[in-house]
């Protein structure tokens, strides 16, 4: 592609984004403060670590896991046991929290690659609607090489002003961010401790405005090591294996998950700090509190390690929502989503999502005006991972019962979870779940047509093996599709 063909296309790139941004706004109506109403838009708070299993909570039933100040929000708030990741790695899991859309419609369908600019997210149309926004820790959706990490103000920071961010590092101990200009500003403790207090900073900040704020530090992600203090909290042979649990797996180990629970106390500390933020400045009443993660990690869960799986322990995330003056303290078996946050959210800010939208709003089922959530969560990778034992691309649905998965014309996993929540027992393969296997394939193919997927949109290279979407020298993809003409020529 020649200088002025690039030049051109870009030009076009950004034209099209600012159309469709105003037309996508247009749709979005925001009386966040109507003539005659009562209603006081509330703060909005995404808390949401890397990599952290939905189970691995002491409110959640794990009892080798600290984690007092993360149990504490849940006891005050609502604990949703069912949520789950659509697409269980980092980058599309933040798209699709960010837009409410799944992974091939968002376009975010692979690691490294860029979030378009033309997308919406929900820290747009919270701005356009009176919010100020701000953004805290490991962004990991600006594509390309991911260090130093700078993402400069603008179409690509995606409706975030506050910024303290950097691309992705996982250098918890030595690492560094960025605000509005390209000079790094180093972290050199334990990286969660330098987030919260950037958060804190942020909400100490008084304004007439409400705010929507996003932190996202790096850690449990591994490499699993915490700080001293907390890596002596927990004694190897004390830790409860998960009954699926499998060693000799590679990142897996019971070291590695006992210094993997202890970054998990550590950051449970510094969430306690945040929470204590919002209390001092009188916020905890109108400030709705989201905690959550991207995905899970194996950790030698079905002799497997990473993420994209469906097993639980890939799937599965936290989620914990508090909003005192709207939602009573409890426990729901709903089944939520990273698609449904983002419409859920803009729900009890007042705000009616677009139709672009592909989520549900579940803020009715959380305030108990209604009792039933969605009937399935729809999973999708869309290429193979060698790295991580992934051979093809899968998609899956999960109800309150069973999780199935599925390659193209092959079936994969089929647990009857309610019974087996080890997912102990494959039902996959066996002729007496043959109607089974259909209804789910019926059921995936509803979702395919309901969200304009279809097996079409894989990719079959490796495309994400080796870092070769973020190497240096190479430009910034925005798909799979224009990796592979970039390396075809």
């Amino acid at each position: 592609m020649n200088t002025y063909k690039t030049l051109f296309t870009h030009w076009l790139k950004k034209t099209i984004a600012v159309i469709l941004a105003l037309n996508y706004l247009s749709g979005c109506s925001g009386n966040l403060k109507e003539t005659g109403t009562e209603f006081e838009a509330p703060n909005i708070l995404i808390i949401m670590p890397d990599q952290w299993r939905g189970f691995d909570l002491g409110c959640m039933g794990n009892k080798d896991v600290l984690t007092p100040n993360i149990d504490r929000l849940a006891a005050e708030g609502l604990l949703i046991k069912n949520t789950f990741a659509n697409t269980p790695v980092c980058c599309p899991a933040r798209a699709n929290l960010l837009t409410g859309k799944f992974a091939h419609s968002n376009g975010m369908t692979a690691n490294d690659l860029r979030l378009r600019e033309q997308e919406v997210t929900i820290a747009e149309i919270l701005k356009e609607n009176g919010y100020r926004t701000g953004f805290i820790g490991k962004w990991h959706l600006d594509g390309g090489v991911r260090q130093p990490g700078y993402i400069p103000p603008g179409p690509r920071r995606q409706g975030f002003d506050f910024w303290a961010a950097n691309e992705c590092s996982h250098n918890h101990f030595n690492t560094e961010y960025f605000r509005n200009e390209p000079q790094p500003i180093p972290i050199d403790t334990f990286e969660a401790v330098t987030w919260f207090d950037q958060a804190i900073e942020f909400i100490n900040n008084d304004s007439d405005q409400p705010f929507f704020l996003m932190i996202a530090p790096g850690p449990p992600h591994n490499p699993y090591k915490a700080p001293e203090v907390y890596s002596q909290l927990y004694d190897l042979e004390k830790l409860t294996m998960r009954r699926n649990w499998q060693p000799g797996v590679k990142r897996g180990s019971k070291e590695e998950i006992a210094e993997y629970y202890g970054m998990m106390t550590a950051v449970d500390d510094q969430v306690g700090k945040l929470l204590s933020a919002l209390e001092v400045n009188d916020l905890e009443e109108n400030t709705v509190v989201l905690f959550t993660s991207d995905h899970g990690d194996m950790l030698g869960s079905q002799g497997h390690f990473f993420k994209r799986k469906p097993w639980e322990e890939s799937i599965r995330i936290p989620g914990i929502i508090k909003y005192p003056s709207k939602i009573k303290p409890g426990e729901t078996e709903a089944l939520f989503s990273h698609v449904d946050m983002a419409p859920t959210l803009l729900s009890f800010a007042g705000v009616t999502a677009s139709k672009e939208i592909q989520g549900q709003d579940l803020s009715s089922v959380f305030t108990g005006e209604i009792k039933k959530g969605p009937a399935s969560v729809y999973f999708e990778i869309m290429g193979p991972y060698e790295a991580g034992n992934i051979k093809d691309a899968w998609r899956g649905v999960r109800t309150q019962q069973y999780m199935y998965a599925t390659f193209e014309n092959e079936p994969w996993i089929l647990y009857d979870v309610s019974s087996d929540p080890f997912e102990l027992k494959n039902l996959a393969q066996i002729d007496e779940s043959a109607n089974l296997r259909e209804q789910f394939d019926d059921e995936i193919n509803r979702w395919m047509e309901k969200t304009n997927d279809a097996w079409s949109l894989n990719w079959k290279i490796l495309a994400e093996d080796k870092g070769k979407l973020y190497k240096a020298g190479d430009p910034v993809f925005y798909s799979v599709e224009e990796y592979i003409e970039y390396r075809d020529k």
